[in-house]
């Protein structure tokens, strides 16, 4: 039975699909802003993992393009080397991402690795993933990439069909966040949110659920980095780049808010729009990204949906 207090949060959820569901509409077609939409998904599906990861039981994984990249990679690879068909092997690379979360988030938890630590082991995984999609050229082709198109489902090269697929993404993952903090579950991150040691004392298990969050944020990581590669036609290692999605994602979640149903989506939709205004100042786009982070820093430290909570006095999940 559906809790009543959760009405509310379904409602904005339906609001909420209900806006980026007329979005190809209001585009008229443009195959551009279509394009521009769609990479939105992509970021918010992102967000909505790292939120599960980071904003619920604190831990820094600062790999989440390797992680998207080796789902993306091994089911590409896979087709193309083995002739196996993109039913078989997007669920292998799912599982392998979200097992390789799992396994960092296992051995930082027995280790007692804090969060400075796990954000350094991961960003060096981030370096090894690289290094490793360069060094196997014979397969992965190196920073020349390879072209996808041809390779997999054909519907996901169908521009509208594409987008539709990854917003229906998006929405079980929205849905699966919901469950998850609705539950008992969700007591348990809260739990070790506030206090790690104490929710230990209190019998928590402290490592079963922050393996799960990891597990099920990396798989979150894999289905969106699997379903990017097939839909854009081509990757490559600056696709799954730390500059590419862990920077950009990391400050969607912060925009938007940590630990809230909408607070990833809120704040993945802003920076799409506002990375796409400042794209033509090349690399110095980075310098926005570090302007952000300054301004959340001092000013949003709780996220834009806090904020508007605060402001407005409004139910905002």
């Amino acid at each position: 039975m559906i809790n009543k207090r959760s009405w509310p949060d379904y409602g904005a959820l339906l609001i909420v699909c209900l806006i980026l569901a007329l979005i190809p509409l209001a585009t008229g077609g443009s195959p551009y802003y279509l394009r521009l939409a769609t990479l939105m998904l992509v970021y918010m599906t992102y967000a909505v993992a790292f939120n599960i990861i980071f904003g619920h039981t604190k831990q820094l994984f600062l790999c989440m393009g390797a992680l998207a990249g080796c789902s993306g990679y091994l089911s590409v690879v896979l087709i193309r080397e083995l002739g196996l068909p993109p039913g078989v092997t997007m669920p292998l690379g799912v599982l392998f991402a979200s097992s390789l979360g799992a396994v960092f988030s296992y051995a930082s938890v027995r280790r007692g690795l804090g969060v400075i630590f796990v954000g350094v082991i991961t960003i060096a995984f981030t370096l090894v993933f690289h290094n490793l999609i360069l060094g196997l050229r014979v397969l992965t082709s190196g920073e020349d990439g390879i072209v996808t198109r041809g390779l997999g489902f054909g519907v996901l090269e169908h521009r509208l069909a594409s987008y539709y697929i990854l917003l229906a993404i998006l929405l079980l993952s929205l849905l699966l966040y919901h469950f998850l903090i609705s539950s008992r579950i969700g007591l348990a991150f809260r739990a070790l949110n506030d206090n790690e040691l104490t929710a230990e004392l209190a019998g928590i298990d402290v490592t079963r659920y922050k393996v799960l969050a990891a597990f099920i944020g990396s798989a979150l990581f894999g289905i969106a980095g699997a379903f990017y590669a097939q839909y854009n036609g081509f990757i490559s290692p600056d696709i799954f780049s730390f500059v590419s999605v862990d920077t950009p994602v990391f400050i969607m979640v912060l925009l938007g808010g940590m630990g809230t149903l909408l607070g990833p989506i809120i704040g993945a939709g802003v920076f799409t729009i506002v990375n796409e205004l400042v794209r033509p100042l090349g690399y110095l786009n980075l310098l926005v990204y570090g302007v952000f982070l300054i301004v959340l820093f001092l000013l949003f430290r709780e996220g834009l949906v806090v904020t508007l909570r605060k402001m407005v006095k409004l139910h905002i999940p």
